[in-house]
Formats: structure tokens, sequence, C-alpha cells
């Protein structure tokens, strides 16, 4: 009789084990990374993201051109200056695989863009520029500057979540030959194409000529992805 107890004992014993071990490694459960194999799944609450913008000042950033760059009550400014020309500010590392996050606000005329694998000698940018505009003027999508010019647009009334003179989030992840933004959480456009797959180069944050311009932005974060980082979800 004690024998069976005991057996009673070692079921019950084996059968939490097995119950635990199942739930620890479900995808339900959240758990940030989860091994199948050879891959490493890896989930947007565990991605490391590190700040570009310190709220204080402009370190880490290079400034092309005359147009304002310039911090004020912790968020980073663009506005237009005297020349009314264009202007970057650009990143001083240089990203490759990457998903970057920031919050922009439109002021007067919000025509602006996020430059990235891109390089800058005075005012002029090669590359690519996810474009930040009015509404109806393709925010979210790829253009190709000093090259082919638009690649894709998003499509018409898809950027209706974009607000003039309040906050919206902007996400571009670039992962070898592809491109995807999202903007406000929903996707603007997915792209693929091998001239993008082959570049590096540094992020930068635009200026439109014309004059009359004014951004601001705040919580510009990165998440660099690393060669274990073969499947990820966000």
């Amino acid at each position: 009789m004690k024998k069976n107890y005991y057996i009673y004992l070692l079921l019950v014993f084996l059968s939490f084990n097995s119950c635990a071990s199942l739930s620890l490694f479900s995808p339900e459960t959240h758990n940030h990374y989860t091994n199948e194999g050879t891959k490493t799944k890896i989930t947007g609450e565990k991605l490391d993201y590190k700040e570009l913008f310190n709220g204080v000042d402009l370190i880490g950033w290079i400034v092309y051109g005359t147009e304002k760059w310039y911090v004020e009550d912790g968020l980073l400014v663009c506005e237009s200056g005297p020349d009314g020309q264009y202007g970057y500010l650009g990143t001083e590392g240089v990203y490759k695989n990457f998903i970057l996050n920031l919050e922009f606000k439109q002021e007067a005329n919000g025509n602006s863009g996020v430059f990235f694998r891109s390089t800058v000698e005075g005012t002029k940018v090669s590359g690519w520029q996810v474009e930040v505009a009015p509404p109806g003027l393709y925010t979210g999508g790829v253009y190709e500057s000093y090259g082919r010019g638009w690649l894709i647009k998003p499509g018409e009334g898809k950027d209706s979540s974009l607000k003039m003179g309040e906050w919206n989030e902007l996400t571009v992840k670039v992962y070898d030959d592809t491109v995807t933004t999202f903007l406000n959480g929903q996707q603007m456009i997915s792209y693929s194409d091998e001239k993008i797959g082959k570049a590096n180069g540094r992020i930068a944050l635009q200026i439109h000529d014309g004059g009359g311009i004014k951004v601001k932005w705040k919580n510009i974060k990165i998440h660099e992805f690393k060669k274990s980082d073969i499947d990820f979800t966000f």
C-alpha cells in the first residue's frame, strides 16, 4: 500500500514538472527568448533599444547645412533657417540592420524625413528616405535621393492616422534588403531592393527646403540586429 502511495506521489510530481515546462516555453507566456533548433526568436519586448537622442544636447549627431537643429524642453527641434535650404542631422555612427522607433510632431509645414543607410556631404545625401510629410503626402513611403526617386508609396488614405500638430509614432525596420515602416502602429509599406541590401550608412533626420518648416522629435531609439537575431517579432 505504501509502495503504491509513493508511486502516486512520483506520478504527480512528474506531471507537475511536465506542465510547468510546457508553460515556461510556450509562446503564450511571452517569454523573450525561445529556442527552436538553431533559431532564436526575439520578441519586441526584449529588443535591446538604446537612445540616439539624450534629450539634452546634440551629442552623437552631426549637423549638415545651415538650417536650425536645437534642443528645447527635452525635445529635438528642426526649423527652417534664413536660407530655407535642405538640412540634415545625421548620426555619428552607421547602422546596417535595425529597428528605429521615434515620435514626431509637425508644426507649420511638416515636410521632413528619416534617412537610413545614407551618406551626407554638405547638403547632398545619397541613400533612402522614409517620408515624413503632411497628411496625404506619403508619410512612411521610401524615396531614393539622387537616384530612382520614389521606390514605394503607401496606398491612398493609408496615413489617415497621421495628425498635424500632434505626436505621431514612426517605426522603421531595415533588415538585409527589406525595409518596413509603421505609422502609429499601422504598416505603411514593406519593400525589398538589392541596392538597399548592399548599402550601409548613417541615419539622418531631414528638413526640406522651401522654408517655413518646423518639426519636433523625441524618444529616438534604435535596436541593432545581431547575427543571432534570426527570427523576430515586435
